[in-house]
C-alpha cells in the first residue's frame, strides 16, 4: 500500500507542479480574450463621441473598468506566462552594430587629425565591415601599417585627461575601455527606448563586442522602430522646478478637461480612485490603507558637489496624512452634504488629470497631501508620485496641443526612469517620481568627458565621479553656482535618471554625485552619463519582420508536425509494446508537459526550433523506454518473474540510457553557448527535455507499471512479448 501511495505521488506531484506553473499562461490567454471585448466596446464608445476630447475619455473610461477588474491579474499572468518567439507570434528581429571606428575617430584630438590618421580610420572602417575581429585590434594594426612608418605615434593623436606620464599603453587601455563600455551604454539607451515604445516581452542580447540583437514581438511599423533605434541618445542637465507655478498649471488642466468631459467616467485611475476622499475642508487626501503603496519614503536624496566636497543632502523626509496645504485649507467645501464615496467620485470627475498621480507640498520635513479644489497653493517645493499604469495616459494628455497651451512656456513634465525600490519591495507595485523641469537644458551630454561609479573612501557609500571637458567646466561652474541647494535633473531621452541637489559651486569640472542606493544604481548612472557623450553611432545591419499571419501559419505548422509526430509514436508503442507501450505514451505526455512548464518557469521562449527540440525529445523519451522494455522482454523469455524482470530491465538499461542522454546533453550545451537565436532556442529545449526524459523514463514509467501490475499475482501485463506472462 505504501508503495502504491509513493507511486501515485511520484506521478501526480510533477503534474500538479506543472499545472501551477502553466496556470498564468492559461489565465493570460483567457484575459486576452476579455481585453479584446473591452477594446471593441471602447472603440465603439469612442466612435459615438461628439469630439476628440469626449472620444479620449470615452475610450479611457471603458478601459479603466478592465484595468480595475483585471489589470493586476493580467499583468501578473503576462509576466509569468510562457513566451512565444517571433516565428510564432510575429514581430521584428533587428541586429544593431556600433560604429566603434567612429568612436575611435571622435576620441582623437580634433586639431591633430591629418590625412595619415584619416587613412588609418578609412582602412579600419572598410575592414570592420567584413571582419568580426575587434575594431580596436584592426585600428592598431592599420596604425602600425600606415602611421608609424611616417613617424607618428598614438600620442600624436590621443590624450588621456590630465595624465602626466602619458604612454601609448595608457592610450590603448583608454580606447579599449571606451570600446568595451560603448555596447553597454548603447544597450541601456535602447532598452529604455523600447520600454517607452511599449513593446511587450522584448528580448535584447549582446552579441560579441559590437552587436546587439533585438527581438520585438508585436512590432510591425518598421520605419518608426528604425528611427527609434538609430536616433542619437540625448543627455541633458535640466533644472527641476516643482514649484507653485507647476501645480497652478495642473489645476488649469483639470479645469479645462473637466469642462470638456461629458462622458460619464466610472474609474479613470485604478490606483488612486478608491484612495481619494474629501475631508471637511474639501481637500483630497490619501487614505492610508488604500494607497499605502504610494506614500513617499523620501525624495531623491542624491546630491552633487565638487570633487573635494564632503557635503551631502541628508535631510530626512517623512510623509503625513494628518495635515493639508495651508493655502487650500481655508476654502469652502464644494462637496458639502455628500457622503465620502460620493465626494470621491465627484472629485474624480472634476479632476481627471491630477487624480492620475499624488501631489504633496513639502513643508519643512513633512509631506502634506494637497488637493486641487481652489487655485490657491503656497509657494515652495512640491513632490509628485505616479503609478506605472498612469504614465502612458498622462503622457498622452500632456502631448496634446490644447493642453500644452495651459503649461508655462518654459516648463515641461518628465517621468523618473526608475521606480522607488522601497515601495516596490514593500507593496509589489512600481511608483515613479514626476518632475517639473525647465524646457531648455542648462547643459548637454557633450560636456561630459568621463564618469565613473565607485565608493566614497570616507563613508564607503556608492558615488559617481563626473568629469566635464574644457567647454563644459566654465558653464558648469556658472550653473551650479546659481542653483545651490536646488536640484538638477540628469535627463536621458526625456527620462530623469537622477535629480541631485547642488551642494556648492563646482569650479574644477570634477563633480561627485552621492545618494545612490547601491553600486548597481551608481553604475546605471555612470552608463547614462557616458551615453550622452557616446560618439559611436548605432546602425541596423539586419532586420526581419514576421507578420501576424506568418506567425499563425508557423504555429499551425508547428502544432501539426507535433501532433503527427506524437501520434505516430503513440501508435507504434501501443502496437509493438501493448500495455507497456500505452504507459510509455502516458509518460511521454507527462514529459512534454514538464518541458513546457520548465520553459515557463525559467522565462524561456518557445519558438519553432523549440518545438523541433520537443519533437526530438519525444523520440529520445520513447527510445529510453524501448531500451528498458526490450531488456525486460529478454528477462521474461529467460523465465524470470514479472517483477524480477522489471527490476532487471530498469537496472541493466540504466547505463545505456545515461550514456546516450548525457552525450546529447553535452551537444546541447555546445549549441547553446556557441550558437545564437534559433539555435539557442533549440538547444535549451533539448537540454530541458533530456532532464525530464530521464525523470519520466526511469521513475514515472516504472511507477505507472507498478501501479498497473499491483500486488495481485493474477494480474496480466504485456510488454509486447509473443505470449502474455502472468506475474507471480
Amino acid at each position: 500500500m505504501k508503495k502504491n501511495v509513493s507511486a501515485i505521488l511520484l506521478i501526480l506531484v510533477p503534474i500538479l507542479v506543472a499545472g501551477i506553473v502553466l496556470w498564468p499562461t492559461f489565465r493570460a490567454s483567457q484575459l486576452e480574450g476579455i481585453e479584446k471585448e473591452y477594446i471593441a466596446a471602447a472603440e465603439q464608445a469612442k466612435r459615438s463621441a461628439k469630439d476628440s476630447i469626449q472620444a479620449l475619455f470615452a475610450y479611457d473610461s471603458v478601459m479603466a473598468v478592465f484595468n480595475k477588474e483585471y489589470g493586476e491579474a493580467y499583468r501578473s499572468a503576462k509576466n509569468n506566462r510562457i513566451k512565444l518567439g517571433l516565428d510564432l507570434r510575429g514581430g521584428m528581429y533587428v541586429t544593431l552594430e556600433l560604429d566603434i571606428a567612429k568612436l575611435i575617430e571622435e576620441s582623437a584630438m580634433r586639431d591633430a587629425v591629418d590625412d595619415v590618421f584619416k587613412q588609418v580610420i578609412d582602412s579600419t572602417k572598410a575592414q570592420a565591415k567584413v571582419s568580426d575581429t575587434e575594431v580596436l585590434e584592426i585600428f592598431l594594426a592599420n596604425f602600425t601599417k600606415y602611421a608609424r612608418p611616417k613617424g607618428k605615434t598614438l600620442i600624436s593623436y590621443f590624450t588621456v585627461g590630465d595624465v602626466k606620464d602619458l604612454t601609448e599603453e595608457k592610450i590603448i587601455e583608454k580606447l579599449k575601455a571606451n570600446s568595451d563600455e560603448a555596447i553597454n551604454q548603447a544597450q541601456e539607451v535602447i532598452r529604455q527606448r523600447i520600454d517607452k515604445y511599449g513593446v511587450t516581452e522584448p528580448t535584447l542580447n549582446k552579441q560579441g563586442t559590437r552587436r546587439i540583437v533585438l527581438e520585438l514581438p508585436g512590432v510591425t511599423d518598421e520605419a518608426e522602430m528604425r528611427q527609434l533605434l538609430q536616433t542619437t541618445a540625448r543627455l541633458e542637465f535640466k533644472l527641476i522646478r516643482n514649484t507653485q507655478e507647476l501645480v497652478q498649471a495642473f489645476y488649469r488642466i483639470d479645469a479645462y478637461l473637466s469642462k470638456r468631459d461629458t462622458v460619464e467616467k466610472k474609474d479613470l485611475s485604478a490606483q488612486i480612485t478608491d484612495a481619494m476622499k474629501k475631508d471637511s475642508s474639501g481637500v483630497a487626501k490619501a487614505d492610508s490603507t488604500a494607497v499605502s503603496k504610494a506614500k513617499p519614503a523620501k525624495t531623491d536624496s542624491t546630491a552633487i558637489a565638487s570633487k573635494d566636497s564632503t557635503k551631502t543632502d541628508s535631510t530626512k523626509k517623512s510623509d503625513t496624512s494628518s495635515k493639508t496645504a495651508s493655502a487650500a485649507s481655508d476654502t469652502s467645501d464644494p462637496y458639502a452634504g455628500l457622503s465620502d464615496e460620493e465626494k470621491g467620485k465627484r472629485y474624480q470627475k472634476d479632476h481627471p488629470f491630477t487624480t492620475l498621480f499624488l501631489s504633496y507640498f513639502i513643508n519643512k520635513e513633512q509631506y502634506v497631501p494637497i488637493g486641487y479644489v481652489k487655485d490657491q497653493f503656497p509657494e515652495g517645493e512640491y513632490f509628485f508620485q505616479i503609478p506605472e499604469e498612469s504614465i502612458e495616459k498622462i503622457e498622452r494628455i500632456l502631448a496634446r496641443s490644447d493642453v500644452k497651451r495651459l503649461m508655462p512656456a518654459d516648463l515641461s513634465v518628465a517621468i523618473g526612469a526608475k521606480s522607488d525600490a522601497r515601495i516596490e519591495k514593500r507593496e509589489g507595485v512600481k511608483i515613479f517620481e514626476l518632475f517639473g523641469v525647465k524646457s531648455d537644458p542648462e547643459l548637454t551630454g557633450e560636456a561630459v568627458s568621463d564618469a565613473r561609479a565607485t565608493f566614497d573612501p570616507t563613508s564607503n557609500q556608492p558615488i559617481v565621479m563626473m568629469e566635464m571637458n574644457d567647454d563644459g567646466r566654465e558653464r558648469w561652474a556658472r550653473i551650479t553656482g546659481a542653483n545651490i541647494k536646488k536640484r538638477i535633473g540628469i535627463v536621458l531621452d526625456e527620462r530623469v535618471y537622477s535629480a541631485p541637489t547642488v551642494q556648492n559651486k563646482i569650479t574644477g569640472g570634477s563633480s561627485q554625485i552621492t545618494g545612490m542606493a547601491d553600486i548597481n544604481e551608481a553604475r546605471l548612472l555612470e552608463i547614462v552619463l557616458k551615453a550622452g557623450s557616446l560618439k559611436a553611432p548605432v546602425q541596423i545591419i539586419e532586420e526581419r519582420v514576421v507578420g501576424p499571419s506568418l506567425g499563425e501559419d508557423s504555429i499551425r505548422s508547428g502544432i501539426t508536425s507535433f501532433i503527427i509526430a506524437i501520434s505516430l509514436v503513440i501508435l507504434f508503442m501501443i502496437i509493438y509494446y501493448a500495455h507497456s507501450g500505452a504507459i510509455a505514451d502516458l509518460a511521454v505526455a507527462i514529459n512534454v508537459l514538464l518541458i513546457i512548464s520548465a520553459l515557463s518557469a525559467f522565462q524561456g521562449t518557445l519558438s519553432l526550433p523549440g518545438i523541433a527540440g520537443i519533437i526530438l525529445t519525444i523520440g529520445m523519451a520513447v527510445d529510453a523506454n524501448i531500451l528498458v522494455f526490450e531488456r525486460i522482454r529478454e528477462e521474461l523469455y529467460r523465465g524470470r518473474s514479472m517483477r524480477a524482470a522489471i527490476d532487471e530491465g530498469f537496472s541493466k538499461a540504466l547505463s545505456a540510457i545515461l550514456d546516450s542522454n548525457i552525450t546529447t546533453f553535452m551537444t546541447g550545451m555546445i549549441l547553446y553557448f556557441f550558437g545564437s537565436g534559433p539555435i539557442q532556442g533549440f538547444a535549451i529545449t533539448l537540454m530541458i527535455g533530456i532532464v525530464t526524459t530521464l525523470f519520466t523514463a526511469l521513475t514515472v514509467s516504472r511507477a505507472l507499471i507498478n501501479l498497473s501490475i499491483g500486488d495481485s499475482s493474477s494480474t496480466r501485463f504485456s510488454f509486447g512479448q509473443v505470449k502474455h506472462i502472468t506475474s507471480n
